[in-house]
């Protein structure tokens, strides 16, 4: 996969218009600069520093950590492994340096590498400017065009990433050792921007001795010639860390052309967690901030069971997914049953284990415990947030009204409305209903329900009150 714009960037994008000068000539008379990749990444970074600006928007739980590190790597002007493991954020960290290229930058028009003006490389952008001098073309490219990514494949070729020889080239007339006949691959095309290779252990050791050449001399050796080129590139590349120190994927001459090597890691924090989710979750329904602080801690406490492969890692996206889905189940309760507003309750956490399932590896003596470990991990994850967010609140009247054979049904067909309605009356219960709703500032009656839901949930873990599901989807405290 590639993405790299062919069809200019997105309007929302631009912040500032395309500039206007279209020819060599008017572009040194307006005293452009030309500044390589890796000067230009180094200023940028320096100056959002300076002003106090963020330079990685939407980048969680890494600014103690990560962050320095990259930030000393780009200043040193250094190619990047980021070591993690899955759903870390490695590809959403490189992907933020876009932001760091200048907005615009000018190209020779039509070029095949997008050259500079001031330094042409291909032959035939040395005969054009040669030929054309000041009346050069030229035209803008915008900084989201400039950034390039290869998930590495066994079946990548040399030719994707370095270029080969294209047959059409030579059928024209050219002689097979014309450097013109050679079909650029992925690098060469990045030059003057980003090029980043994901997974770069499962690139073939053949395929990885191609890239010595681009990173170190700057020269393309296709098919038994050579071709200089003095390309301007930063290379970022990503791996997971058994791949890269175990399997001995990547050949060491390739490893030493690294100026850096970052680790990755999962949020620290359970705050970094929820922002995670509250970033990247697209919800189809209102999910109150308690059942993602749930789910944040499902994950945390599945990443660090034993029973579960650490080596494979627990992604964020295990706490993305069920988001989604409990957003999901509270908008299809509320299409069937006909609530205006579909509000996220405990009982639609049931439905998150076997969506999440697939997302786990488990050990291979734990076969068969898989939906007993979740489940079990799930109650723990909820009765924490109940402690936590309802601590002080005094639950002995709500337990004795349920006592005394006042259930409250609730389940995946029942609304917020008769959930409320099955509640006993204030008069038994005292102001802890309110108290309760009051924790999470919940004012409409999908809040207010899924609110009484997690209390009645932690008193059931706390083992004060019973529950008891039934066939139609029912569950009943009491």
């Amino acid at each position: 996969m590639t993405v790299a714009s062919t069809q200019g960037p997105d309007e929302g994008q631009i912040s500032t218009p395309r500039p206007t000068t279209r020819t060599l000539g008017e572009l040194r008379a307006a005293g452009h600069v030309q500044r390589g990749v890796k000067d230009e990444l180094r200023n940028n970074l320096l100056i959002k520093l300076r002003s106090g600006e963020d330079p990685w928007p939407g980048i969680q739980g890494f600014e103690s950590t990560v962050i320095p590190q990259l930030e000393r790597a780009l200043l040193a002007g250094h190619d990047v492994v980021l070591l993690g493991e899955r759903g870390q954020g490695k590809t959403r960290l490189l992907r933020t340096m876009i932001g760091l290229l200048d907005e615009w930058t000018p190209v020779i028009a039509e070029s095949e590498l997008d050259e500079h003006p001031y330094e042409p490389i291909t032959p035939a952008s040395i005969r054009k400017a040669a030929n054309l001098l000041d009346d050069l073309p030229i035209e803008w490219r915008h900084r989201t065009e400039r950034y390039s990514e290869k998930l590495a494949t066994p079946d990548t070729s040399v030719g994707d990433l370095v270029g080969d020889v294209d047959p059409m080239k030579v059928a024209e007339g050219r002689s097979l050792g014309d450097p013109e006949t050679i079909h650029f691959g992925l690098i060469p095309r990045a030059h003057r921007g980003i090029v980043a290779i994901n997974e770069l252990p499962d690139l073939a050791e053949r395929i990885q001795v191609s890239m010595l050449n681009v990173m170190e001399e700057r020269d393309i050796q296709v098919r038994g010639y050579t071709l200089r080129l003095p390309l301007d590139v930063l290379l970022m590349a990503s791996a997971n860390p058994e791949d890269y120190t175990n399997r001995g994927r990547i050949i060491t001459p390739l490893k030493d052309r690294f100026g850096a090597e970052i680790r990755t890691h999962y949020p620290l924090e359970l705050d970094d967690e929820i922002a995670v989710i509250d970033q990247e979750a697209d919800l189809t329904a209102t999910v109150p901030g308690f059942i993602v602080e749930i789910l944040a801690r499902f994950t945390r406490l599945v990443r660090d069971h034993p029973a579960v492969d650490q080596r494979s890692g627990v992604s964020a996206r295990f706490a993305i997914a069920g988001a989604e889905t409990v957003a999901a189940a509270a908008l299809l309760r509320a299409t069937l049953l006909g609530e205006e507003v579909p509000v996220a309750r405990v009982v639609d956490l049931e439905s998150v284990i076997e969506v999440l399932r697939g997302k786990v590896e488990f050990e291979s003596g734990e076969e068969g415990r898989e939906l007993e470990i979740l489940e079990h991990l799930l109650r723990k994850a909820t009765a924490d947030t109940v402690r936590d967010n309802l601590a002080g609140i005094d639950m002995a009247r709500l337990v004795a009204a349920l006592d005394s054979g006042e259930p409250v049904v609730t389940g995946d067909r029942v609304t917020a409305k008769e959930l409320l309605a099955s509640i006993p009356s204030p008069d038994t219960t005292g102001p802890v209903l309110d108290e309760i709703a009051a924790r999470f500032d919940a004012t409409v009656d999908g809040e207010r329900a899924s609110a009484l839901e997690l209390a009645l949930e932690g008193l059931f873990l706390a083992r004060r009150i019973g529950k008891e599901a039934d066939e139609s989807g029912q569950t009943v405290y009491g």
